[in-house]
């Protein structure tokens, strides 16, 4: 069960601050940093706080170059309808959104990240719907959509076979479905088509490196 804090929009601005993503220089969202108490964050201290793990508080390189892509080829989601699978901090719900979509719909299971989207799309005067469905759930976990976007979910082995079956399902559908990778432990892409390939700097803290090669994949229908 996701769980929220007493006062979750007054957290997310006492716990990060508002900054520009590095691919996406258009937007400022609620992010940590190393100023402010959220980037040090022990588990004790979530516990206490009555969070989960803050992964919406990042703007992870997948999501930042499905933002950017779509920012760059905007009639790609003009007047179309768009779905953005485990959305975090909403930065490609954003940039569907800021690019005409007609409508946006950013999905994820944590409360918490939905409050934040919000707060971002808010930060920037754009608005979506939310849901916090779980879409893997089974074969009509989603609502019907013209293009489905996932930024970063191929970071366990579970979530990554599920995430990408759902994918290509959508695709199955005639639906174009992106999908923006740094290259995780259990991403593949066998039966995906590259369409854009940025470098994305990132934190050392997080990823290890100063950069990260990131791709935006189409999914194909079939491997």
């Amino acid at each position: 069960m996701s769980r929220l804090p007493a006062d979750p929009e007054g957290f997310i601005r006492a716990n990060t601050a508002l900054e520009a993503p590095a691919m996406v220089p258009e937007f400022k969202l609620w992010l940590a940093s190393e100023y402010v108490p959220i980037w040090q964050a022990t588990e004790a201290w979530l516990e206490e706080q009555n969070v989960d793990p803050p992964y919406w508080a990042f703007c992870w390189p997948g999501g930042q170059a499905i933002a950017r892509y779509l920012l760059d080829n905007p009639t790609l989601v003009e007047g179309r309808r768009v779905i953005d699978f485990a959305a975090g901090s909403g930065v490609s719900a954003m940039a569907a959104a800021r690019a005409g979509a007609a409508s946006v719909l950013a999905n994820d299971t944590d409360a918490l990240s939905l409050v934040a989207a919000r707060l971002n799309a808010r930060a920037n005067d754009l608005a979506f719907d939310v849901s916090m469905d779980d879409w893997l759930a089974g074969p009509d976990g989603a609502p019907d959509a013209d293009i489905v976007i996932a930024g970063d979910v191929c970071y366990e082995r579970d979530m990554s076979t599920r995430a990408l079956a759902w994918l290509r399902g959508h695709a199955r559908l005639g639906r174009l479905v992106l999908l923006g990778d740094p290259g995780r432990n259990y991403f593949s892409a066998h039966g995906l088509e590259e369409r854009a390939r940025y470098e994305i700097p990132t934190s050392l803290q997080l990823e290890n490196r100063g950069m990260r090669e990131t791709v935006v994949w189409r999914v194909l229908p079939h491997p």
